[in-house]
C-alpha cells in the first residue's frame, strides 16, 4: 500500500511539474519558441495602458519587457513568455546592483536638450568641454547639497564633462525662490554653496526672471523633483548620485544608442 502511494504521488508531481508553462528555451533562441505583439501586449494589459509603443525581450530571462503610454507618461511593465503574469516594478541586476528599470524609464522618457536654455546656467567645469550634463538644482535641497560636492570630483577624473546648473526652485522650500533669483542675479556659484550651507543669502537685486521661466520649462518637460540630471543625450536622471555612479552614467550614453534595438 505504501509503495503503491508513493508511487501515485511521485505520478501526481511529475504531471503537475509538466503542467507549468514551459520559460526555459534549451538549445534554441527564446524567440524561436515565444512571442508577443504589441496587439497582444494591449490585449493584455487592457485599459492599463493607453498604448503599447514598443516589445522586445527583457533583460531577465522569460520575460518580455512592454514599453507603454499611459497619460502622457512612458514607461515599461514585464509580461513573462507564458502571458500570465504582469510585472511591475523595479528590475535591478544583482551583479553590480544596476536598476535597469531606471535605464529604461530614462531611454523612454529622454528630453529634447534643445529646449533648456543655458544662458543662464552656473558651470561646474570647463564650457568647451564636449559632455554637457544639465542639473536641475533646489538651494535648499539636501540632496542636491550632496550632488553638487559629487560635481568637481567628476570634473576632476573627467575634464570633457561640465555641468550646467539650472536653479529650480520647490514650492516646499519656502525661501529657495528667492535665494535661487538672488545666485541667478548674481550668477554665483558661491551664494548657490552658502545657501547649501546653511548660511544667509542677500536678498536678489534683479528680476532673475530665468528662474520663473525655469520653473515653467521644468513643469512642460515633466521635471517635478530636484535634483535631476539631464545626459547630453536627453536621458533624465533625479536623485543624488556618487561620482563613481555619475562617470558610469554618463560614459553609458554611447553603449545606450548602440545597445538601442530597432522599434516594431
Amino acid at each position: 500500500m505504501k509503495i503503491f502511494l508513493t508511487w501515485l504521488l511521485l505520478i501526481c508531481w511529475a504531471s503537475a511539474a509538466f503542467a507549468f508553462p514551459q520559460e526555459d528555451c534549451g538549445e534554441k533562441r527564446c524567440t524561436d519558441c515565444h512571442s508577443l505583439t504589441k496587439e497582444e501586449a494591449g490585449f493584455l494589459l487592457g485599459s492599463g495602458a493607453d498604448r503599447v509603443l514598443k516589445v522586445e525581450q527583457a533583460e531577465m530571462p522569460g520575460v518580455w519587457a512592454v514599453e507603454v503610454e499611459k497619460r502622457g507618461r512612458k514607461y515599461p511593465v514585464y509580461i513573462n513568455y507564458s502571458k500570465s503574469h504582469l510585472l511591475q516594478g523595479e528590475v535591478v541586476r544583482l551583479r553590480d546592483g544596476e536598476n535597469l528599470t531606471k535605464l529604461r524609464m530614462a531611454s523612454l522618457n529622454r528630453i529634447d536638450v534643445s529646449r533648456i536654455s543655458l544662458a543662464d546656467a552656473l558651470i561646474v567645469g570647463d564650457p568647451q568641454a564636449e559632455k554637457k550634463v544639465i542639473v536641475f538644482t533646489d538651494p535648499q535641497c539636501h540632496f542636491c547639497a550632496k550632488l553638487h560636492h559629487e560635481l568637481p570630483e567628476v570634473v576632476a577624473r573627467d575634464p570633457a564633462i561640465a555641468f550646467y546648473i539650472k536653479l529650480l526652485p520647490l514650492a516646499m522650500h519656502p525661501d529657495a525662490y528667492h535665494i535661487a533669483k538672488s545666485v541667478v542675479c548674481n550668477r554665483s556659484l558661491e551664494l548657490l554653496e552658502d545657501s547649501f550651507a546653511g548660511k544667509a543669502v542677500p536678498p536678489p537685486l534683479c528680476r532673475a526672471e530665468a528662474v520663473d521661466e525655469t520653473i515653467a520649462l521644468a513643469r512642460k518637460l515633466g521635471i517635478r523633483s530636484t535634483p535631476t540630471l539631464v545626459l547630453p543625450d536627453g536621458r533624465p536622471f533625479s536623485g543624488y548620485k556618487k561620482a563613481d555612479q555619475l562617470l558610469k552614467l554618463i560614459d553609458s550614453e554611447a553603449a545606450v544608442s548602440s545597445a538601442e534595438p530597432a522599434k516594431r
